[in-house]
């Protein structure tokens, strides 16, 4: 199956449709409405649960090649500018973060898991100093010796523009879908104090039938969006894409989509 859509701030859609989507009714004409999260509000996973993900090797959110649409839609992200500041939230071991630093941007990641930012550096070859984060307690802070990458190792809201500083660009895949759904508007309101004026900011969320399965990662329909990040952005809806695997087959599901947003903060 394959799926395209674009969607701009005024709801207007555009759907092509190939032989099978049919298949799924309840996509089809776009994302679920906010009524229909099923018993994911009240669901909430805790730090001590991802650390586990992580030990168990049980991260099949981890793409190992990078993601494809960051890859496309990477002018987007860049604007035609050089030298950026481009945030990595809840960002594990993502390829993407060396990727870009090698075009010469500069790149702040934040993770809970010391394991998976210590896989970063050690699966790129890249050596890195460690040191504490005097703001916050118990916090490190992993640092190639080039400079060009910084990985934050505790919760992302003990994070703060006045010890992260703010930044040009974000890629947000897997972060706020991975955010316990009664921290979104914390977590919303965090990202917008990070970003700079005329900032480009690139969200993926995921579309299925939440009452199939509890997450993470977490359904967060459009109008979340809009509630979350309207009233400080431009929302675009950039892309639609068929991301189903055999992995969500075995949640129960027979539909998954991948959505990608531009936020575009404007001066």
């Amino acid at each position: 199956m394959a799926v395209s859509l674009s969607v701009h701030c005024d709801c207007q859609q555009t759907l092509r449709a190939l032989p099978g989507d049919m298949d799924h009714p309840a996509h089809a004409s776009g994302l679920l409405e906010a009524s229909d999260v099923g018993s994911q509000k009240d669901r909430v996973v805790t730090e001590e649960e991802w650390l586990e993900k992580w030990e168990m090797g049980n991260i099949g959110f981890h793409k190992e090649e990078g993601h494809p649409l960051l890859q496309k839609y990477l002018d987007v992200l860049l604007n035609g500018r050089n030298g950026l500041r481009i945030f990595f939230p809840l960002c594990g071991k993502a390829v993407e973060m060396k990727w870009l630093a090698d075009m010469g941007h500069s790149i702040v990641g934040v993770e809970i898991s010391e394991q998976a930012v210590k896989e970063f550096f050690s699966e790129h070859s890249l050596p890195y100093c460690e040191e504490p984060v005097p703001e916050i307690s118990g916090a490190k802070m992993f640092q190639s010796t080039s400079g060009n990458i910084s990985l934050y190792c505790c919760s992302i809201y003990d994070l703060s523009s006045s010890i992260v500083g703010k930044f040009d660009g974000v890629w947000d895949r897997g972060a706020l879908v991975a955010v316990n759904p009664c921290d979104r508007q914390r977590y919303a309101s965090l990202m917008i104090s990070l970003v700079e004026k005329n900032s480009s900011y690139l969200l993926v969320t995921v579309s299925y039938d939440p009452n199939k399965h509890k997450g993470p990662p977490f359904y967060v329909p459009e109008s979340e969006i809009k509630s979350l990040f309207g009233n400080c952005c431009e929302i675009r809806c950039l892309e639609k894409v068929d991301d189903f695997s055999e992995r969500h087959k075995q949640w129960g599901l027979d539909y998954f989509l991948e959505v990608l947003y531009l936020l575009k903060f404007v001066a």
